[in-house]
C-alpha cells in the first residue's frame, strides 16, 4: 500500500510490487545456518547479528510505513505486537546474537 501511494503511473506497480518481491526475497536469503525457526537451510549464511538487523529493519519499515500513510494507531499496534513478539521469544534473539 505505501509503494502504491508514493509513486503515480507505472512506478504505482513497480514499488507496490517491487518492494514486497524484494523484502520476500531478502527475507527468505539470508539466513543463519542451522536456524531451529527455520528448515536449517541458509542459501546465503549470515551472522546472527546481520539476521536480527534484516528481520528488525523489516519490522521497523513496515511500521513507518503505516506511519507515514496515517494510519498511526494501527502502525503503534503493530509496533506493540513485533516488541511483545522478540520480547517473548529471547531465546531465539540470544541465540542470533552468540552465531
Amino acid at each position: 500500500v505505501w509503494g502504491w501511494q508514493q509513486g503515480e503511473g507505472w512506478l504505482r506497480f513497480v514499488l507496490a510490487l517491487g518492494i514486497p518481491i524484494i523484502v520476500a526475497v531478502v527475507w527468505g536469503t539470508f539466513a543463519v545456518p542451522n536456524d531451529p525457526s527455520r528448515s536449517g537451510a541458509a542459501p546465503i549464511a549470515v551472522p546472527g547479528l546481520l539476521r536480527l538487523a534484516i528481520e528488525l529493519a523489516v519490522f521497523v519499515l513496515a511500521t513507518w510505513a503505516l506511519y507515514d500513510l496515517g494510519y498511526t494507531r494501527l502502525s503503534w499496534v503493530l509496533g506493540i505486537i513485533v516488541a511483545i513478539h522478540y520480547l517473548t521469544s529471547y531465546d531465539r534473539i540470544l541465540w542470533l546474537i552468540a552465531q
